[in-house]
């Protein structure tokens, strides 16, 4: 099936095709339908599958053709984290480019006097963290009581992040006869127990295979002391220069460290997480999507929110302690049909995580095996001076009885 067989508006047809998505992914194709027919919705589904798209399409088809005009918003959108904000806003007004519709997003770190400027002007489509949507509501900005849609968005991120009171106390504000849309990438019993509250007589649609792990995306581990990744990732983005890199870490003083080790062998990176200003976070992310940066080394912040077609390498600079965070991670690549690799640089001290990650996916990630003397070429061929790599190499071959001078 494709676009052009859905009953949708031709304003939307039109911005797919010049966008160039001609067929629905699979959780697209199962959810549209359903959407348009005005039924709540349960979603569970892999995070790079084109589950805002799922939603976005049929919404903005609904509004452009409903004849009833309401006072307040129309359509609200939940998000957790202000960069997912951002990017479903920028999926509703790129799909609905043409539409006359107006799309706001707000979320806290930014101003509110432009967001408030907005919706003074009146918003059909509202996507909003919760802090600052609760904040605009007690201040008389925000109406939500003749709402059409609720959607829910990364539902167990929520849960995760402590929002289910603000879940609980939006459902008070707005009418009981609604549509509502959930969509999640986990499920557990307490995202259960939330959907039975928020949904009712929900169609349930599931994509999820076995392995949790987007089969686009080739992932591997390599086993790498900790004090030498940092020589591995300097050998990684030398060897594919024009490529697109997410670098993944436990903590941004780790992020810092990384992004310095980098500049000393004059390869250009940017640091992105939470002790960065909101503003500046964004334009990083425009940066990096753009092209004028190809390198973005960053926390879990990044896991989620970020979908950038083109980044065709994740690299775990360090495992995550969450091990659905791997899954999020490396489904920053191979987003859509595209194809994308991870690999994930594992010390010794990391091996604990990497198994809790394998009882998690319930496979064994495929390993990726370093010849010793690849190993030591690597810190040999390293530009960074601040480190005694001869000193290093000359150990490690005392070590197998070798005696080498360099």
């Amino acid at each position: 099936m494709k676009f052009d067989d859905y009953s949708i508006s031709p304003l939307i047809k039109e911005q797919l095709n010049a966008l160039g998505y001609k067929k629905p992914t699979d959780i697209q194709f199962k959810t549209i339908s359903h959407i348009l027919n005005g039924e709540d919705v349960m979603a569970v589904a892999q995070t790079g599958t084109g589950k805002t798209a799922a939603f976005v399409i049929p919404v903005l088809h609904k509004l452009i053709v409903s004849k009833s005009k309401i006072k307040g918003v129309n359509c609200l959108v939940m998000v957790p984290t202000r960069e997912l904000a951002s990017q479903i806003t920028e999926v509703f007004n790129t799909i609905g480019k043409t539409s006359k519709l107006k799309i706001l997003g707000i979320f806290g770190g930014t101003e509110q006097a432009k967001q408030i400027n907005a919706l003074k002007k009146g918003v059909d489509i509202l996507v909003a963290t919760p802090g600052r949507m609760f904040d605009l509501i007690s201040q008389g900005y925000i109406d939500v009581t003749q709402l059409k849609t609720l959607i829910l968005d990364e539902a167990d991120l929520m849960l995760d992040l402590g929002f289910h009171k603000d879940i609980v106390d939006i459902l008070k504000k707005i009418p009981k006869n609604r549509q509502t849309l959930f969509f999640t990438a986990t499920i557990s019993k307490k995202i259960k127990s939330l959907a039975y509250d928020v949904v009712k007589n929900a169609i349930r649609i599931q994509v999820s295979p076995k392995n949790p792990v987007a089969k686009n995306v080739n992932h591997a581990v390599a086993f790498i002391k900790m004090d030498d990744k940092r020589f591995f990732l300097e050998n990684i983005l030398k060897e594919y220069e024009e490529l697109k890199f997410i670098i993944f870490a436990r903590t941004k003083v780790r992020v810092e460290r990384i992004v310095a080790a980098m500049d000393r062998v004059m390869l250009k990176s940017e640091a992105l997480h939470g002790g960065v200003d909101q503003s500046e976070r964004f334009a990083i992310l425009e940066r990096f999507k753009n092209g004028e940066n190809r390198v973005l080394v960053t926390t879990d912040l990044a896991a989620r929110g970020i979908d950038i077609p083109t980044v065709e390498y994740v690299i775990n600079y360090d495992l995550p302690n969450d091990p659905e965070n791997y899954v999020h991670r490396c489904g920053r690549t191979g987003r859509g049909n595209n194809k994308g690799q991870a690999i994930s640089f594992c010390s010794e001290e990391e091996r604990g995580l990497l198994q809790v990650i394998e009882d998690y996916t319930g496979e064994s990630i495929a390993h990726y095996e370093i010849e010793k003397d690849e190993y030591l070429e690597i810190l040999r061929d390293s530009e960074d001076g601040s480190y005694d790599w001869k000193k290093l190499i000359q150990e490690s071959n005392v070590e197998d009885g070798k005696e080498d001078v360099w």
